[in-house]
């Protein structure tokens, strides 16, 4: 009976070690899931993202409105005919010191 005792408590002492030190812990477990949850936040905004590209390119493919949004905001381009006016306000004075 007192091997029988001894055995149990030599196999529950294994037990615990796997559970808390041995390979798939639980600490190593919790941190798999904290991983988890992290990878699936980012893929969550990379496929938002990847949906405004696609209907960027829907849209781009579609009509010419875009196309010439584009032409003008990133490329400075104008329509024949037009004029362009770029207006340039004052930079803006750091106050001085003193309180003036």
């Amino acid at each position: 009976m007192k091997r029988l005792l001894i055995a149990m408590f030599v196999l529950l002492g294994l037990l615990q070690y796997r559970l808390w030190w041995g390979q798939n812990s639980l600490p190593e477990s919790f941190q798999l899931q904290e991983q988890i949850k992290l990878q699936r936040e980012s893929n969550a905004k990379l496929i938002e993202r990847n949906q405004v590209l696609k209907e960027e390119i829907l849209d781009l493919r579609r009509g010419t409105e875009a196309l010439e949004e584009r032409a003008r905001n990133e490329l400075g381009m104008v329509k024949q005919g037009e004029t362009f006016f770029r207006v340039v306000g004052e930079p803006q004075r750091k106050a001085e010191i003193g309180g003036q």
